[in-house]
């Protein structure tokens, strides 16, 4: 029996240092298994072999040092968090639903989306979250110019570039990647410009024009910019008078409660000017309850920006004369941007979307065409 036994032994004994480099050495452990040692490191028994057992380790190494999800959160999906004005009239709908059909799974996003209903408060919550939660992209339309210093600090020191969308933003440049959006001032010079044209092809260019203005909200980079470039215009002329402007919050119930104000003060209103179409809808409303007309047909000469569709049957009706574009189809434009910087490219800063100005007399024939 013994000498089955170490006859046993010399075989396995053999057969090891054939498979093995001069530097292995064979052990014996207590319960009589046959052990490889490599440079004093014991690498597993010889049913295993050693080779399988160092495979084995490395693989385990290799998965702790390999990050999961391709670099983005979400399994690989670019994770946006947007910040929203509110949804106060129909222009914000279209943005929403243009950055909601764009930042889609099906599309390599995962996307978060929160309505702060005109409250900057819930809105600075909501960009607090956004770090918190780690996105990668956050995407802001702020409700007012001032106020986002700290929370953009934030986003900096946790590397997450912000996008700003439409309204523009006080804050340091250097605190966000870009801003994309209307030209807001070019679009009061465009309303105003049109106007004297129109005034001029209607021979009462010499006349005396009162008008006034439903402004947005307050502190809202359109409502400056539509104001500063209008008023700049239209001190050019020396028969215009800018009787009064007050703000209607971009809202139907606030243009109408404005119009009723203004139609109580002033007896004699030439030009009527609503920084959006839902302040045009509540003005109109207001005008033809005080006996009054409105549009190419009536008494009073009806300016509006945005051109939705609302925007462009008001003018088809006869109620509207001009629609100034504020094209809110935001979302494929962020998502180009948003692919660029995952390849490392630099954008520009400021990032202008294409509109138009479009009287009534186009109306008709544009409509069909309106994707908001």
């Amino acid at each position: 029996m013994k000498k089955n036994i170490l006859a046993i032994l010399l075989g396995v004994m053999m057969f090891l240092f054939t498979g093995c480099g001069s530097s292995d050495m064979i052990v014996l452990t207590p319960q009589g298994d046959a052990v490889i040692k490599t440079d004093g490191a014991s690498t597993g028994t010889s049913s295993g072999g050693s080779g399988a057992a160092q495979d084995s380790k490395k693989e385990e190494t290799k998965k702790e040092e390999t990050p999961a999800g391709g670099g983005s959160s979400g399994g690989g999906l670019i994770h946006v968090g947007f910040a929203q004005v509110g949804s106060e009239s129909g222009w914000r709908l279209a943005q929403t639903q243009s950055m909601k059909e764009t930042f889609t799974e099906a599309n390599g996003y995962q996307f978060d989306f929160v309505d702060c209903n005109n409250d900057q408060k819930t809105q600075l919550d909501a960009l607090a979250k956004f770090i918190s939660d780690k996105v990668d992209y956050i995407v802001l339309d702020p409700i007012v110019e001032d106020g986002y210093d700290d929370v953009l600090k934030d986003a900096q020191k946790a590397d997450i570039p912000v996008i700003v969308v439409d309204r523009n933003i006080s804050a340091d440049k250097s605190l966000y990647t870009c801003w994309v959006g209307s030209d807001f001032t070019k679009e009061g010079t465009d309303a105003a410009n049109w106007l004297a044209d129109y005034l001029k092809r209607e021979k009462r260019d010499s006349e005396e024009i009162n008008i006034v203005t439903i402004l947005g909200s307050n502190g809202a980079s359109a409502t400056t910019g539509r104001t500063e470039g209008f008023e700049k215009a239209a001190k050019k002329q020396k028969k215009w008078k800018l009787l009064d402007k007050q703000s209607g919050d971009f809202t139907k119930d606030g243009g109408n409660a404005v119009m009723k104000a203004f139609l109580k003060k002033y007896d004699d209103i030439d030009v009527v000017v609503c920084q959006n179409d839902d302040e045009a809808f509540g003005a109109i409303e207001a005008i033809k309850e005080a006996g009054k007309s409105c549009g190419p047909k009536g008494d009073i000469i009806m300016i509006s920006f945005d051109a939705t569709k609302d925007g462009f049957q008001a003018m088809i009706d006869g109620d509207i004369h001009v629609d100034v574009e504020c094209n809110p189809l935001e979302g494929p434009f962020v998502s180009e941007l948003i692919q660029k910087l995952e390849k490392g490219e630099k954008v520009d800063q400021v990032q202008y979307m294409e509109e138009g100005v479009f009287p009534a007399e186009e109306a008709e024939k544009t409509l069909p065409d309106r994707k908001y």
